[in-house]
């Protein structure tokens, strides 16, 4: 996970080094109910009006009335109101231009084992997963490797789960999905293992992926001058609940929750 955080500050490092292209993308932002908006008509001041994007996504305008934005770019929703003026007869050729104020309706919230969790908003067009991840500081240092994504598309309910670290391997990147407003990522705990016994630093250690017992020896200090590694036991909970006891040799791979006891020598 560390590698991964410094990836992220890259990214939000990166994405401060070209605002040019930032300021562009939000003119492909799609409004939503809530979100704030100056609407102004060349030469026509008494036209010029701030609003707010109702719940079933129009606004009331000068003349013109209801105007269906949700959904729209702001490009999309000067034309669509410089049509209307127009075919009204009410200015004979309207230049519009719509100023995204305060952005309220696309906005997706950030929970779990995060550094920054709450609530963000969709700022531009196309923002991802890990988009979203960086605006939130990144996963903390106790967060897992998977982020859960819920929401909806197409009217219907929507889960998946991605892997982090996997994002910035070949073809990962194809995982890197985008979000959209509504959507809520979470951050569980990353998955732990415990150790006690004849070990210097007996405890819960991060569970790391592909983890074997005696790289869990390792995290644990190692094993005191009273114990050995010939009498190990792991217990493990099986898939029906019950909590099995397992002699595992060094090569063997823990799982969440695993619980390693170092016996003591008997000589």
């Amino acid at each position: 996970m560390t590698k991964f955080v410094r990836l992220l500050l890259g990214l939000c490092f990166g994405m401060l080094l070209l605002p040019a292209a930032g300021a562009a993308d939000a003119r492909e932002y799609v409004l939503g109910s809530g979100d704030i908006i100056r609407v102004t008509v060349f030469q026509n001041p008494d036209l010029t009006v701030e609003t707010r994007v109702t719940e079933n996504g129009s606004i009331t305008y000068p003349l013109i009335g209801g105007v269906a934005v949700g959904g729209l770019t702001l490009p999309a929703t000067e034309k669509l109101i410089a049509d209307k003026l127009r075919d009204g007869g009410f200015v004979l050729k309207p230049q519009v231009n719509v100023l995204l104020l305060q952005i309220r309706g696309n906005q997706v919230s950030v929970l779990g084992m995060v550094n920054r969790p709450g609530r963000y908003p969709i700022e531009i067009a196309n923002t991802r997963v890990t988009d979203m991840l960086a605006t939130a500081g990144g996963a903390s240092v106790s967060g897992a490797d998977i982020v859960t994504l819920v929401g909806t598309r197409n009217d219907k309910p929507f889960r998946a789960e991605i892997d982090i670290p996997a994002l910035f391997q070949p073809e990962g990147i194809n995982a890197d999905i985008p979000v959209m407003g509504g959507d809520i990522l979470y951050i569980h705990r990353a998955p732990v293992f415990y150790i006690y016994g004849e070990v210097n630093r007996p405890g819960s250690y991060r569970l790391e992926r592909g983890m074997t017992v005696m790289q869990a020896l390792a995290q644990g200090g190692g094993i005191t001058l009273r114990g050995t590694d010939k009498r190990l036991k792991l217990h493990r909970r099986n898939a029906a609940g019950a909590v099995e006891a397992i002699e595992p040799d060094m090569s063997m791979t823990l799982q969440s929750d695993d619980v390693v006891y170092v016996r003591e020598s008997l000589f």
